[in-house]
């Protein structure tokens, strides 16, 4: 129906829209904490920024502006693989107005978004008291080389795991083909929250790398987003899965080849 057809264009517009404010805002961010410049640190490192308060600021400051940042990160980060995500709900979401679809539309993204709000939660504070620890004993900070070898080689072993295949062929097929969904806002929300808990599930070897190898780092957030990108969207996941596996193994035993002096 024309009406139907105007809602999916719309739904495509304001996905597009909102993918390029957040990546262009996401651009910005990191260029400003970038020309901060970043700790250096025993072992050869550089500590990110976004683990410490700026001059005069709070902690509840820091944390809020930390939660900010990592919101409009996930969603240009994410924003690629929920949208087929999204896709599939409106077509099992049953037959209401346009109008109210997309309000359900928006519910479901919210409640995904959520669940990754509360990741970087967890994170935050994880990160500052590590980032703390690692100022405080030098011996940890030279560590560090070597321990973000071994996050990497963790998290390419986890792409072969199948308790991963699993949460990924739950963001790939949730909802089932065929399934119909009532139409109404607590379902909206819970399907948002199911959707994102599964992808956190699946994502937190990637989301290890990107909080171990540079959290405003935009090559890093770039390769981030294209690997979960492809799992979600490749006819074949599990070919594209272990490609990406033996990627992240291999730079996992170069960085610590490199971190022990043998690259």
């Amino acid at each position: 129906m024309p009406s139907a057809r105007a809602s999916q264009h719309v739904f495509l517009g304001v996905s597009a829209l909102l993918f390029a404010a957040s990546a262009a805002a996401t651009i910005v961010w990191s260029a400003a904490m970038s020309g901060m410049g970043a700790m250096s640190m025993p072992g050869g490192w550089t500590m990110s920024m976004a683990w410490m308060r700026m001059p005069g600021q709070t902690w509840p400051g820091a944390a809020l502006s930390f939660l900010g940042m990592w919101a409009v990160m996930m969603v240009a980060m994410m924003l690629p693989s929920l949208v087929p995500m999204l896709w599939r709900y409106r077509q099992a979401v049953g037959r209401p107005d346009q109008a109210r679809l997309g309000r359900l539309t928006v519910l479901a993204g919210v409640g995904y978004f959520f669940v990754w709000t509360a990741f970087g939660m967890l994170a935050f504070p994880l990160g500052v008291a590590l980032a703390a620890l690692e100022m405080q004993q030098p011996a940890l900070a030279r560590a560090v080389p070597i321990a973000m070898g071994v996050v990497f080689l963790i998290a390419g072993a986890l792409q072969f795991t199948a308790w991963r295949a699993h949460h990924l062929a739950c963001c790939r097929n949730t909802p089932a083909r065929g399934a119909l969904l009532p139409d109404d806002a607590g379902t909206a929300w819970r399907h948002g929250v199911r959707l994102g808990l599964h992808c956190c599930y699946c994502c937190f070897g990637p989301m290890m790398i990107l909080l171990v190898g540079g959290v405003m780092d935009l090559r890093v957030m770039a390769a981030v987003t294209a690997a979960i990108t492809v799992e979600r969207l490749a006819p074949a996941a599990e070919h594209a899965t272990r490609v990406i596996g033996v990627g992240i193994v291999g730079a996992g035993l170069f960085l610590i080849a490199r971190a022990a002096g043998l690259g």
